[in-house]
């Protein structure tokens, strides 16, 4: 069996494309490598999969490649590149967003439409919800993104379930919600707290710290997208949530019990865009994909800590 990821040299990509390895399928990584966050960075997540004989890694945008091409002997594709973040998502960078996340994401629905694939999984975002009135959001929930980065994820999100409902590609949906662990990227909150903390820096805190989050270990993420390209039905969107609700305050607590540290922090404005609160129900999941989030929140931020000391004492250039 063969499998396209894009988005391969990312967090949740990195550690999706190891799997598909374990598993023994031959994996095809697109990756442009782009510099919303440290290169170098990327280049460490994909050190394990160049030594794979059954990853081949190709260096680009999507819309620069002959995807009919690569694609024509592929089975399942794994649709996770995008440009990530809700702050950097307004004004003259919106642009970005737009091309990354729905001109790149319809050229490759367009060209797997004529394709037999046996399944075709879209990373979502928690964040289409945005203002949504129901706690815990459901799939069918009202849908109001905040952030220009949220209306990109929907439209998307959109373009897939039209090429399902005109064309029958088998095409799942899958909504993460706040992923964490080892690789997480240097622009989200756990990284950013941990890389202070290790240099001795003050925490910023947007807001007063009281919004809350369901933070999602990366295995289970990558278990679940695994079982949504096995046993996801066709059309379907499902929420993958962790369980792990906790006020961004609290999650403060729990960090200088595991780093051993005192905490410096200050609050500031909260920004545009960011969700107040998030958390997920899982039970479409649960049901069609056994999905079953085995990481505690304690655990997670444990293997995370680890993880991020080794890559700021071992490299040079960051």
């Amino acid at each position: 069996m063969k499998c396209l990821v894009t988005g391969c040299a990312g967090f949740i990509g990195s550690h999706l494309c190891e799997r598909l390895i374990k598993e023994g399928f031959e994996v095809i990584g697109i990756d442009c490598l782009s510099n919303y966050y440290p290169v170098w960075i990327k280049l460490k997540n994909l050190e394990n999969l160049k030594k794979e004989k059954n990853f081949k890694f190709l260096r680009s945008k999507l819309e620069n490649l002959n995807l009919k091409e690569i694609l024509r002997q592929i089975d399942y594709i794994f649709h996770l590149a995008a440009q990530p973040g809700v702050r950097k998502s307004w004004g003259n960078d919106f642009q970005i967003y737009a091309e990354a996340n729905i001109l790149a994401t319809q050229k490759l629905l367009e060209i797997a439409k004529s394709l037999s694939l046996k399944k075709f999984i879209f990373a979502s975002s928690s964040s289409v919800y945005g203002i949504c009135p129901d706690l815990p959001m459901k799939e069918s929930s009202p849908l109001f993104p905040l952030s220009p980065y949220g209306v990109t994820k929907l439209a998307a999100e959109k373009l897939c379930f039209l090429y399902y409902k005109n064309f029958n590609l088998p095409i799942i949906s899958l909504r993460y919600f706040t992923v964490y662990g080892p690789r997480q990227r240097p622009d989200m909150a756990f990284h950013k707290f941990m890389k202070s903390i290790l240099f001795n820096e003050e925490i910023i805190i947007f807001g007063d710290g009281n919004q809350t989050r369901d933070f999602t270990y990366i295995d289970d993420v990558v278990e679940a997208t695994l079982q949504a390209a096995f046993n996801g039905k066709n059309g379907e969107i499902y929420n993958i949530g962790g369980g792990n609700q906790i006020k961004i305050n609290d999650v403060l607590y729990l960090l200088e019990e595991i780093t051993k540290k005192k905490i410096k922090y200050k609050n500031i404005e909260a920004q545009k865009g960011e969700m107040l609160h998030t958390l997920a129900l899982i039970n479409k999941a649960k049901k069609d994909l056994n999905f079953a989030p085995k990481t505690n929140l304690q655990e997670g931020l444990q293997k995370e800590w680890n993880w991020l000391q080794k890559i700021y004492t071992s490299d040079k250039d960051f």
